[in-house]
């Protein structure tokens, strides 16, 4: 269930909303969750924020960024430097929308893990929500590798993944991974419809898909299979409006 500043009345046009912003609106009002929103401009933020972070994922699974460990991550150097830890740190006098959006614009010349994926995607469904200059006034000096991030993209974390909407991040979880290959443990995967995700390193794909690509990762012999893991988590919508 939806409330709007104490009401029911949700006060959208349907007609300004896309396919996907109705969906989510039609799946919360279905929810015996109560998804409470001080006004009508929040939940319109977060379903812009959930649209772009969708279209974010999309785009990067089309802009040919490979995946790789930390061990031989790379990044375009005219706007990132690789740290000895295999993060990329912004340059100097780089603005933060320039480095983010180069990612998607020349993919062929990054390659990171699954967990860096997620926090660029997020990073920029801010960027095209917020704007240009919201975004490099509060996000200077980007550090990139597995789950760190600025300060000012707050992530929030639930443990019901059957509560979960477009733009949602959840876990793929595969317990008997091959010890070579500790990439596989899991998969980090943006939620983009119901049952089609988004994971860097196999693709958009179904539920099923991912766990059947994972259990080709596992100890030989292993019959424990891989799983939906009891995790979601997303961004703090309400904080972010509030950057502008």
């Amino acid at each position: 269930m939806i409330v709007v500043a104490g009401s029911p009345d949700i006060q959208l046009h349907p007609l300004t909303l896309t396919d996907l912003e109705r969906k989510i609106i039609r799946d919360k009002q279905r929810s015996p969750v109560v998804y409470r929103y001080s006004s009508p401009d929040a939940l319109q933020f977060e379903l812009k924020m959930r649209l772009h972070i969708t279209e974010a994922a999309k785009a990067m699974y089309a802009s040919g960024v490979n995946f790789a460990t930390f061990d031989t991550s790379r990044a375009n150097e005219r706007y990132w430097i690789r740290t000895g830890n295999g993060g990329f740190q912004l340059r100097p006098g780089v603005p933060p929308s320039v480095g983010i959006n180069d990612i998607f614009e020349n993919g062929a010349l990054y390659g990171f893990e699954c967990a860096g994926a997620i926090i660029i995607v997020m990073y920029k469904a801010v960027l095209e929500t917020v704007g240009t200059a919201v975004f490099n006034r509060y996000f200077q000096n980007l550090f990139l590798r597995d789950w760190q991030y600025d300060r000012d993209l707050q992530l929030i974390t639930g443990t019901n993944p059957y509560e979960a909407y477009p733009g949602d991040v959840l876990y793929f979880k595969n317990p008997d991974h091959a010890p070579e290959t500790p990439e596989w443990q899991g998969e980090n995967v943006i939620m983009l419809n119901d049952n089609l995700y988004f994971g860097h390193g196999i693709g958009i794909e179904s539920g099923q898909d991912i766990i059947a690509a994972l259990n080709r990762m596992r100890r030989p012999f292993s019959r424990r299979s891989a799983f939906l893991d009891n995790l979601v988590v997303f961004p703090d919508f309400e904080a972010l409006r509030r950057l502008g």
